[in-house]
Formats: structure tokens, sequence, C-alpha cells
């Protein structure tokens, strides 16, 4: 499995906004605060409550 793979499916334009700032890992997402991720353009509340379930079955949350 690649780090891409890693990620859940959120989406298009909210995987692009992540790639942009080099974060292709739930391990990268978990730096981040939630105000942190809706602050990037195509990162929406769906996308961040995706990711934050993803972190949470791996017990890891976000900054």
């Amino acid at each position: 499995m690649s780090e891409q793979d890693d990620l859940p499916k959120i989406g298009a334009p909210a995987t692009r906004a992540l790639a942009n700032v080099g974060v292709t890992s739930l391990d990268q997402v978990a730096e981040w605060s939630e105000t942190d991720l809706l602050a990037l353009h195509g990162v929406g509340p769906k996308a961040v409550r995706i990711l934050k379930e993803s972190l949470s079955a791996r017990g890891m949350a976000l900054k």
C-alpha cells in the first residue's frame, strides 16, 4: 500500500488540497488541526469528519 492509499476517500478536491501541502498519509493529517484543515481550499466539513473517523479508528486524532 502506498502512502496515498492511506487516506480515506474524501473527494478529489480535498485530496488535491492535502497533496498540495504535502499531506499524503493519515499520520501527516494527524499533525494538523481541524481549523487548519478547513482553511485549505477544497477541504470541507465532510472531508474533515471522514478524516477524523479514520484517525479515530487507528487510535489517533487531529492536533
